[in-house]
């Protein structure tokens, strides 16, 4: 006991030096003075106990799962409410109702690839996002799982007023697997006690057996419940609230297949319907595809120690702040290129009046890609407006000699015109020797 006194006058507490460990890590961390691993994991976990918060959440066992508030977790969400709800500062282009449609298709196309690949989507970002901007039909599975992503993600855009009940999830699950199983029958129901669902690794190694089929339906019922604010009283903090909404499902396994996609497509639905606006433009899967082993872990880990959820809070919130870090990174760097197009444009002379927010990003896109294809139909979705205003912005940059127009079958198709950056600059030249030469007439 008087060790334990003495080594919690120096600060070890839940998580020492900002780091919520597993056992598996914290062994190997270097030893405080001369006190054992085991022993100061025992101080660690003294701490922690201290600041655990019982779920309705339950294993197949009953026992209750429970996270903690630690330090760190705060120090994020104070980062979240800060950058991601309310009035959001550097964000203007997802704020002007100029460019918002433009930046929500981009996200809402992000999400869909990236998290299909998570699940063994294979067909490349360019061929899927064509494939959603034009409208076409899916050509094999992998596609078809991306649209259904893409499908899915507006679909719950149009729920955040609406309390979760188990008949949305399974909606949600129709839209997400409309034509990508092999029994059709599987989609929108609970598995059942013959479907053997278990969770490996690479070398078969059994990481989680979900709760029995019998008990699926009181689950969703709870898992609903919970959605919508209910628990003992205590204040959860949305963000956090949204991420075990996601673990929870994600632990249940209710479904044969597309369990990670609807418990993703739901953490989303909780952030949107608790104000979160901006999550609406972020793409976690893009994170958790660079680190699929980091997020099986969070999983383990939480299994693993006591069900304690908050290995998996953490990963998820951190996550989270860095989807939000690259999307200001991105906007910062799309604002600038704009500008650089913008102001190029103007110098050349090379339009008549101003080009509009669209067609700025479009001239941008074509000078990177110069065998891009445009299309009414493709420009409308990309950027949410009409069909007439997305033809009469193709139309106006064919008529500038900035993008050809050619017609295929009943539709014309536009590509950026042949050496269009240096016809810019060429034309950016002979501004500036106009304007010499104006000068030296002027003073002789």
């Amino acid at each position: 006991m008087k060790r334990y006194a003495e080594l919690a006058t120096v600060g070890l507490g839940p998580a020492p030096g900002g780091k919520y460990r597993h056992w598996d890590t914290f062994r190997h961390a270097p030893p405080l003075r001369d006190y054992t691993a085991e022993f100061q994991w025992l101080v660690v976990k003294m701490a922690r106990m201290a600041l655990y918060r019982p779920l309705p959440l339950k294993n197949a066992m009953g026992e209750p799962f429970k996270f903690a508030l630690p330090v760190v977790v705060l120090e994020y969400l104070h980062r979240i409410d800060r950058d991601a709800s309310g009035t959001t500062q550097g964000a203007a282009q997802i704020t002007d109702p100029a460019t918002q449609a433009t930046y929500l298709f981009k996200s809402l196309v992000e999400e869909a690839i990236t998290s299909s690949q998570l699940e063994g989507a294979s067909t490349t970002r360019r061929v899927a996002k064509a494939m959603i901007q034009e409208g076409r039909a899916p050509r094999d599975r992998s596609e078809r799982m991306i649209l259904n992503n893409y499908e899915a993600m507006r679909f719950v855009r149009g729920l955040r007023d609406v309390p979760l009940t188990p008949e949305l999830v399974m909606r949600l699950h129709r839209v997400l697997m409309d034509g990508t199983l092999d029994d059709p029958a599987a989609i929108g129901r609970f598995r059942r006690a013959h479907d053997e669902i278990v969770i490996e690794d690479e070398t078969g190694t059994i990481l989680h057996t979900p709760p029995p089929a019998s008990q699926l339906t009181g689950r969703m019922e709870a898992m609903c419940a919970f959605a919508n604010g209910a628990g003992n009283g205590e204040f959860i903090p949305p963000p956090v609230r949204a991420i075990l909404l996601h673990f929870w499902l994600a632990y249940d396994h209710p479904f044969v297949d597309g369990n990670g996609r609807t418990a993703r497509a739901l953490f989303y639905w909780s952030m949107a319907r608790h104000g979160y606006w901006l999550c609406e433009y972020l793409s976690i899967s893009r994170i958790l595809k660079k680190a699929r082993g980091q997020y099986s872990r969070a999983y383990l880990y939480s299994e693993s120690d006591d069900n304690d959820a908050t290995y998996f809070v953490l990963y998820q919130l951190g996550v989270l702040c860095r989807s939000i870090d690259e999307l200001y990174g991105f906007l910062s760097r799309k604002a600038a290129e704009l500008r650089e197009i913008e102001q190029m444009v103007r110098r050349a002379r090379a339009v008549k009046g101003v080009l509009n927010p669209r067609q700025l990003a479009l001239i941008h896109h074509a000078l990177r890609k110069p065998d891009a294809r445009y299309t009414f139909e493709s420009h409308r979705r990309s950027h949410g407006v009409s069909f007439e205003t997305a033809r009469m912005d193709l139309l106006s940059l064919a008529n500038q000699k900035l993008l050809t127009k050619a017609k295929t079958g009943r539709q014309f198709v536009f590509h950026p015109a042949p050496g269009l950056k240096t016809r810019i600059e060429e034309k950016v030249k002979k501004v500036k020797t106009a304007r010499s030469a104006s000068r030296v007439l002027g003073k002789s």
